[in-house]
This record gives structure tokens, C-alpha cells and sequence, in this order.
């Protein structure tokens, strides 16, 4: 340790896992609070950086265990990705909105837990345009749909090293680069799926992770409902944004809130992999070399959204999606139409990739313009502008940098795996990037939310 955390006193062994709940808070309340915590507890056996659904997973277990546990969460709000919106008049969920898989998602119970309306999501519900704007038959889609999914296997078949996927693609397809439908479909389904740019997804290990059974779900009434049960009951801490945190080896912590400390035995950060990788919290000593190696390994993808509120629906309003072979791979190739599971007339466009980060960084009257230049494309020039948007930027949100990690060309399993690592017996990371099998889900942020807090009962206390 340094002789900062010498002087403050850390190199003594902390002795206070009482195993008592010690809050005052009720079964059903959540204490939420903001801007200075002078009068504040700031003593507890575990804090939690961060109240996505990993943190309040994490938090949740301790404190039924009987540990003190804070929750230091920098937003105005608990969540993390999960957001939902209803200014729309609709749930427009910013971050996370599928169920990936319900058949025994833990997610699923979640949303039981709450009597959460949900929507099954029909894959088979689309219509695909081609950059003029006709019509692309679904009987050619569906062919190139098995012919992609042959190309793939391919790629897992010839190639033992790692590589972009890109280039994986030219090598056993020559010429793929050039069909519309294929790069279409590397966008509005790969793309989209690992959050990743095609040109940086590992060949190797980009669609190895596992997934759940089921048709993907969405939540009519949006997704942050689920957090609830999650969040009763926890001292939860908001506009908390940790600066620094100081470790010693089976000594416990210092966790720093600008000139705020905060004390515990065990820290669990779960923090999302960009604002890791953007070193926005100080750890001392610093991260693990082998620790810090990996989260500049491991991609941060994006994806944006842009949710579209017209007067009228001036597209089938039985078709679930609606997808653009645009000349610019990633650019609004994909939309989700609200009214299958709303009243409200709503289109929902999607970036992907490279152009992801690049209308990110428009203005939003600029950001609708490129929008409708696709939604015009598909259904003419007449389309009126809408009333309303929303848009979606995570790789300028501050508390993100991103939405979700991928498989980046050079990366490992371990290399996912081993962030939930303990780090000397006081730090543990948690998130969706700390599980490679489930990494770039809500239910893999959930599941290591769980292994973190057993690591502390079981391993650690």
C-alpha cells in the first residue's frame, strides 16, 4: 500500500462483519440518496460501485446474508444500461430491452417477480428493403440467411488462428464484401448481437458465447420494472460518482466520493468495461497488469437507437421489423415497429458498428435527418417528420462508455472470465464483461452480480 493509505490508517485488519442487518430500512423501501453524505453511514462490510443490475444483484444477496452494504452509484438514478423512458407515451427502453432466450433466464423470473407484461418478438415478422427501396423478397432473405450461416461454419472450420472477422468472411467467401443482402445481414444481425464493428470481432470467438432457449422477449411496459424487488430495502447512494479506490490485502478499502470516504472489507465494482478501460476510477495499488491487459482486450461495442413518434403510422403496423440495405454498412438498416405491442406510433432505428460511433457524435437535429433519410427510403418521400425522437448515445455517456462488450480480435475467454477474479481478497469486479458466456446480456450482468456476492460469503469472509 502507499503511505497515503498507511496514514489513514488501513493496514489495520477491519473486524466489523457483524453479519446483522444494521440499514433501519424496511422490506420494502430502498433508500435512495443524493448530493452530500457527511451525516451519512460510511462504515459497511461491503460497497458496491455501481446500481446496474449487477450491483443490486450483489447487494441484494449480502444484505440478506446479513452484511451492511452501500451502493455508490454516480447517475441520478439506479439502473446502469437498463433505462426506460415513457415520454414517448410508450416505454422506450434506452439500453437493454430483449430477453435474450426466456426459457430459464434468470431475467424472466425477474420480470414474474413483477408481473411484467411481455411481448414475444417474431423474428419471422419483417420486411427488408434494398437501397432503392423496393422490396427485397423474404424467400431471398431466408436463402441467404442459410447461406450465412454456412459461411460461418466455414470460418470456424478453416481457421485456427484469430483474426478479424472481415477478413475470416473475404477469405472463405471471396467476394462477400460485395453482396448487398450478406453485408446487410453482418450488420442488422452480427453487428447488432455482439455490439461490435465487423472489421474488429474476433473470428474466433465472436458467436462462442452461450445463450438460453426461447424467442426473445421485450417488455411493453419497459424494462426497468424488474429492478424493484432488486433495489428494496438497499442503502443506495446516488450522484455518487467514485473517484479512487485503496486496497490492502485482506485489510479492506478506501473508497473515495470526491472528498467523501468511504470504508469496507470487501469492494465489488461494477462499473461498466468502458469506463474501466477509460481508467476513470483510481485504483491503489493499481489493477493486476494480467487484470488490466484484459480490459483493453476485451471490445466496447455501441449500438444506437433512435425511437421515432409520428401522428400516424404510414407503415404496416403488423410487421414487427422493418430493415434497409443502406449503402453504408450499420446506417438505420433495422427497425422495430412499436405498434405490434403499443398504441403509439412509434419506429425505433437502430446504428450498428462504426456508424453507431459516428451519429453518436451529431447533433440530434442532424442524427433525425440521417434517420429519415432510411425511413423515407422505405416508404417514400411523403413521410411527414415526426413529432417526437428520442435518441440513444452510450459512448458519450459518461457513466457507460459504451453499450456492451464484444469479442475483439486477440481476446480470450479468460480474458472475461478472469475479471470476477478477487483481487486480493478485497476487490471484485462484476458486470456482463466479467463472464464470456453470457457477456453483452442483462442476465450475464445478473448471474455475476450472484457469483460475486458468493465469493464473498463463501471464499472471502
Amino acid at each position: 500500500m502507499s503511505d497515503t493509505s498507511k496514514r489513514n490508517g488501513l493496514g489495520t485488519r477491519r473486524s466489523f462483519l457483524k453479519k446483522s442487518v444494521a440499514t433501519g430500512l424496511g422490506a420494502g423501501a430502498v433508500a435512495l440518496t443524493k448530493g452530500a453524505f457527511a451525516s451519512e453511514k460510511t462504515d459497511f462490510d461491503v460497497i458496491i460501485v455501481g446500481a446496474g443490475i449487477a450491483g443490486l444483484t450483489a447487494a441484494k444477496l449480502l444484505v440478506g446474508w446479513g452484511y451492511e452494504v452501500g451502493v455508490l452509484e454516480a447517475d441520478r438514478e439506479i439502473g446502469g444500461r437498463i433505462k426506460t423512458d415513457n415520454s414517448l407515451g410508450a416505454a422506450f427502453d434506452l439500453g437493454a430491452a430483449w430477453v435474450h432466450g426466456p426459457d430459464g433466464n434468470p431475467i424472466s423470473k425477474l420480470a414474474q417477480s413483477v408481473k411484467a407484461d411481455t411481448y414475444l418478438t417474431d423474428d419471422d415478422s419483417y420486411r427488408v428493403f434494398d437501397a432503392s427501396g423496393s422490396v427485397v423478397p423474404k424467400a431471398k432473405i431466408a436463402r441467404y440467411y442459410k447461406d450465412l450461416q454456412e459461411i460461418f461454419g466455414r470460418v470456424d472450420a478453416a481457421f485456427d488462428n484469430d483474426q478479424p472477422l472481415t477478413d475470416a468472411l473475404k477469405k472463405v467467401s471471396p467476394g462477400i464484401e460485395n453482396d448487398e443482402v450478406l453485408q446487410w445481414m453482418l450488420s442488422a444481425y452480427t453487428e447488432f448481437d455482439t455490439g461490435g464493428p465487423l472489421d474488429k470481432l474476433s473470428a474466433y470467438y465472436f458467436d462462442e458465447d452461450e445463450a438460453f432457449d426461447g424467442e426473445d422477449v421485450v417488455f411493453s411496459k419497459g424494462y426497468a420494472p424488474i429492478l424493484k424487488p432488486l433495489a428494496a430495502g438497499l442503502d443506495v447512494r446516488l450522484n455518487a460518482q467514485v473517484d479512487r479506490i485503496e486496497y490492502e490485502k485482506g485489510e479492506g478499502a478506501y473508497v473515495y466520493v470526491g472528498d467523501q470516504r468511504f470504508e469496507s472489507s470487501f469492494v465489488v465494482c461494477t462499473v461498466p468495461l468502458g469506463i474501466l478501460q477509460q481508467e476513470k476510477i483510481e485504483f491503489e495499488p493499481a489493477l493486476p497488469k494480467k487484470l488490466r491487459s484484459s480490459i483493453d482486450k476485451i471490445g466496447m461495442g455501441n449500438v444506437t437507437k433512435l425511437a421515432l413518434k409520428f401522428d400516424a403510422a404510414f407503415w404496416p403496423e403488423d410487421i414487427q421489423y422493418f430493415g434497409l440495405m443502406n449503402e453504408k454498412r450499420g446506417r438505420w438498416n433495422y427497425f422495430l415497429n412499436y405498434r405490434t405491442f403499443s398504441s403509439q406510433n412509434i419506429l425505433v432505428g437502430f446504428c450498428f458498428g462504426d456508424h453507431a460511433k459516428q451519429v453518436e457524435a451529431l447533433d440530434d437535429t442532424d442524427t433525425l435527418a440521417d434517420c429519415m433519410d432510411a425511413v423515407r427510403t422505405m416508404f417514400g418521400d411523403q413521410v411527414p417528420e415526426p413529432t417526437k425522437i428520442l435518441p440513444t448515445r452510450w459512448s458519450k455517456n459518461s457513466f457507460s462508455g459504451g453499450a456492451y462488450s464484444y469479442s475483439k480480435v486477440g481476446v480470450k475467454p479468460a480474458d472475461f472470465d478472469g475479471l470476477g477474479t478477487p483481487i486480493e481478497d478485497v476487490i471484485l469486479l462484476a458486470g456482463e464483461h466479467t463472464t464470456f458466456k453470457h457477456h453483452a446480456t442483462t442476465h450475464g450482468a445478473y448471474l455475476s452480480g450472484i457469483r460475486a456476492a458468493q465469493l464473498i460469503e463463501e471464499k472471502l469472509a
